[in-house]
């Protein structure tokens, strides 16, 4: 089935929020001001080394899987110390902490730190992803972070801490690694590990506005979806579910069926009303339209792929959906109207992918857990622009942000900033 695109007075609104948000320079929330891992920079470098396009590098005080956010002339990231520390012997539960860091937009130099007690016990051992794997979100007035059972936090700009909301004491052996997001006055977590739930809590006091249950084997971050009927639509993906939600008052308001069996981690992407979703163990994917009501998988679902990616977010750019699988090194084509595989070509030596990849322009930066960096034009033709690699013996699980005409890549003991100099 043939999927229409068109430009109406909803998706011209959305395309010029999306160019405000970057005018102003922020990186807000994980996949950046419309979670879609876009940007219209041009001027990103492709090509980079310690001696050329490295603006600077600095250590982390620990590890973590989060994505930095930028908002005006500063950076926050956190990463977390004392447990489970990768290279040492494991350490005490009682001395986990939580970190929230401020850096310096300009030079990376860290301006303050705010520290998190765990609320223990705490999952004897995450998988890969340590402690610290959910990127914060920042506005205009505070910072948001979410660590669990530890709690949903509020920080001001100048790491006062606002308040500090429960959502759930439930652990897994994965780890919480889905980030919050910011609607009207609300910030909204996907707590599916810790409470089988979608939470949203008032900004400035923390309290709780609405939950709505049922929310099972989700690790991906929530996206809004602008209608047709100029609605906004909370949208996510469960095991074998996608689910459009109010996010005014928490009501479901259609589900969809993805025919993924697995948990499901990738985000979702979309365009217009379209959401596309890939996910799942064995693979898969799939094109919904929003704004329907009940289950609307006979009616609204457009098509649907055997091939997908367990872990990494797809992009969205130019009728086309672009992704990476995380184990197999393949980078994936499809057109976005009909599901049609365009391309699938193996990226040599890669490794495993945990960081979805970004769009800065019309090239995709696709980071390796191993730190190489591969640079794809984004067209229907695959062509490898650049394989660039940062040489540091650490995990990269971090999504890359796009900070103006600037890439941020977090590893395991660095953040690095790339941009031309």
């Amino acid at each position: 089935m043939k999927v229409t695109s068109y430009l109406g007075t909803m998706a011209l609104a959305q395309i010029l929020g999306c160019w405000m948000a970057f005018s102003a320079g922020n990186w807000s929330q994980f996949r950046g001001p419309e979670s879609q891992g876009v940007s219209p920079s041009k001027e990103v470098p492709v090509t980079w080394s310690a001696e050329k396009n490295l603006q600077w590098k600095i250590p982390l005080p620990g590890p973590g899987g989060s994505s930095p956010v930028v908002h005006g002339e500063r950076i926050w990231v956190t990463y977390y110390t004392g447990y489970g520390v990768p290279g040492t012997s494991g350490g005490d539960m009682s001395e986990l902490k939580r970190h929230l860091i401020c850096l310096n937009r300009a030079d990376g130099k860290p301006l303050w730190t705010n520290t998190v007690d765990a609320v223990l016990p705490e999952q004897q051992k995450v998988r890969d992803h340590g402690y610290a794997s959910s990127t914060p979100a920042v506005d205009a007035e505070r910072v948001y972070v979410f660590f669990g059972k530890s709690g949903v936090l509020a920080f001001g700009h100048d790491g006062r801490s606002l308040w500090r909301a429960d959502v759930g004491s439930k652990v897994h052996g994965w780890g919480s690694a889905t980030s919050p997001v910011l609607h009207n006055e609300t910030v909204i977590v996907n707590a599916s590990v810790e409470s089988d739930s979608l939470v949203a809590l008032d900004k400035r006091t923390g309290k709780e506005v609405w939950r709505a249950d049922g929310i099972r084997e989700s690790w991906n971050t929530p996206i809004f979806v602008t209608t047709d009927g100029n609605k906004t639509e909370l949208v996510v993906a469960m095991m074998g579910k996608v689910l459009g939600f109010d996010p005014q008052r928490g009501e479901q308001l259609w589900s969809c069926a993805t025919d993924i069996k697995w948990y499901m981690v990738p985000s979702l992407v979309k365009h217009g009303d379209v959401v596309y979703c890939i996910g799942g163990r064995t693979g898969g994917g799939l094109a919904v339209r929003a704004g329907g009501r009940g289950d609307v998988t006979s009616t609204r679902r457009l098509w649907t792929l055997t091939k997908g990616s367990n872990v990494p977010s797809p992009i969205f750019h130019d009728g086309h959906l672009y992704w990476v699988h995380e184990n197999l090194g393949i980078v994936y084509c499809v057109e976005a109207a009909t599901g049609k595989v365009v391309y699938e070509e193996r990226l040599e030596n890669a490794g495993q992918f945990y960081p979805s990849p970004v769009l800065a322009g019309d090239k995709l930066y696709c980071v390796s857990r191993r730190g190489a960096v591969y640079v794809i034009a984004a067209r229907p033709k695959f062509e490898l622009l650049a394989r660039n690699d940062f040489g540091d013996r650490s995990s990269f699980d971090a999504s890359p942000v796009i900070d103006g005409n600037r890439l941020l890549v977090r590893s395991d003991r660095f953040l690095y900033c790339v941009g031309t100099k």
